[in-house]
């Protein structure tokens, strides 16, 4: 889905430039150009940059603690 209409960005955009080392909503905007322009977008962009953050920091839960070694 497209985020940001005035450049062009959407939301798989986002995700990938947090994929590949952005840690902050900052950094997904140089990277990406998503807000620079009228700036409409940057709440939904931020929406996308948090989930995404917080799906990696599941993922990287999951993969320390995996379900096998559980304690119970």
């Amino acid at each position: 889905m497209y985020v940001c209409l005035c450049q062009g960005v959407t939301d798989g955009q986002i995700r990938e430039a947090i994929y590949e080392g952005c840690c902050s909503y900052r950094e997904v905007r140089e990277a990406t150009g998503v807000a620079t322009q009228c700036g409409k977008c940057a709440c939904v962009a931020k929406q996308v940059v948090r989930e995404t953050r917080g799906d990696i920091q599941s993922a990287q839960a999951t993969l320390a603690y995996p379900a096998s070694f559980a304690i119970a």
